[in-house]
């Protein structure tokens, strides 16, 4: 792994991010002739300063352009969930990078993984190529090194046995797993856990109806016993996740920041305890790009955190049209 790149896994302040942010930025500007072009309409030639004057790219491009700095090969091809041609797709160059942050990331919020039992409900994922979810859970099975750790797809009396025999053992235990999975498993097998974390990672879309996520967490906690749910924020076109232990706040790694743009004027960042456009600046995207307008409406909070308030309805975000003037 090169130096600039062990940069960004020691980052330990605000201002050793500001900095290399920048500097990415720069690296950004002459290998990325797609970010740079949407840049510079942008910018008008100026040369930002500070995290507020870098433009974010909006979303939608990774469905429509090929997001790659240019010296890059391609190692990796990561597909978001949807009907072919309307898919997302990240070109990654490096898996290292996102095996460091998933791994990293998860030794900061979780602690040593061999400490856990992994069990994953992600049968719509698993059913699919290209997802980086999969590749992110699979590898965290594997390092956990737990005979019991794996995947169980819709083995709902399977996995329910399983963590019952885990919980009578004192096992710690995090079960991964999409909404309806996690529903379905609440519903035909409701069990009192003590030593398993659930984790979902959203996703009822053609399988039930839609569920608000405190209505979703609700259910699972009465099913369960729990007091909270986590939630795992994170998608195809990042190599970074967020997580959450409850209540709907999320924490970031160190390399990864929250910004959040007005909703009527997308090229203005507002301030801390306001609401608007999710903005993520996820460093380890310094091959494709880091600096991402997503389609996800969010609140910032003075700590840094920040909270999932839905998504734009048939969000086409500003600015996406501009390199076809």
């Amino acid at each position: 792994m090169n130096s600039f790149v062990e940069e960004i896994f020691n980052i330990h302040s605000e201002e050793e991010f500001v900095k290399i942010c920048l500097k990415i930025y720069e690296l950004q500007m002459d290998n990325n002739p797609i970010y740079s072009a949407y840049s510079q309409i942008i910018l008008k030639g100026e040369i930002p300063k500070k995290l507020e004057e870098i433009p974010f790219l909006p979303i939608e491009f990774f469905k429509t352009e090929q997001i790659i700095c240019v010296t890059r090969k391609i190692e990796e091809i990561f597909l978001s969930s949807g009907t072919t041609g309307n898919q997302s797709k990240h070109l990654v160059s490096d898996l290292s990078i996102y095996e460091n942050s998933f791994q990293n990331a998860f030794q900061l919020f979780y602690g040593d993984i061999t400490d856990y039992c992994i069990l994953s409900l992600l049968p719509n994922y698993r059913e699919r190529e290209g997802s980086s979810l999969i590749y992110m859970v699979d590898d965290l099975i594997k390092r956990s090194k737990h005979p019991k750790s794996g995947f169980y797809l819709n083995n709902y009396k399977e996995v329910s046995e399983t963590i019952l025999e885990l919980e009578k053992n004192g096992q710690k235990t995090l079960l991964i797993g999409v909404s309806y999975a996690l529903l379905d498993l609440a519903r035909d097998y409701p069990m009192k856990l003590e030593n398993t974390i659930i984790m979902e990672t959203g996703g009822t879309k053609g399988k039930r109806k839609e569920l608000l996520k405190e209505e979703l967490h609700k259910l699972l906690k009465e099913a369960f016993s729990l007091d909270s749910i986590h939630s795992e924020y994170g998608m195809t076109e990042l190599l970074s996740q967020s997580y959450s232990e409850g209540d709907n706040i999320f924490k970031t790694p160190p390399w990864k920041k929250v910004l959040i743009r007005d909703v009527n004027d997308p090229l203005t960042i507002l301030g801390k305890n306001r609401s608007g456009g999710i903005n993520i600046i996820d460093l380890t995207n310094i091959y494709s790009c880091p600096f991402i307008a997503t389609q996800d409406l969010g609140r910032l909070h003075k700590d840094g955190s920040f909270s999932v308030l839905g998504r734009f309805d048939n969000s086409d975000v500003r600015g996406c049209n501009l390199l076809v003037q």
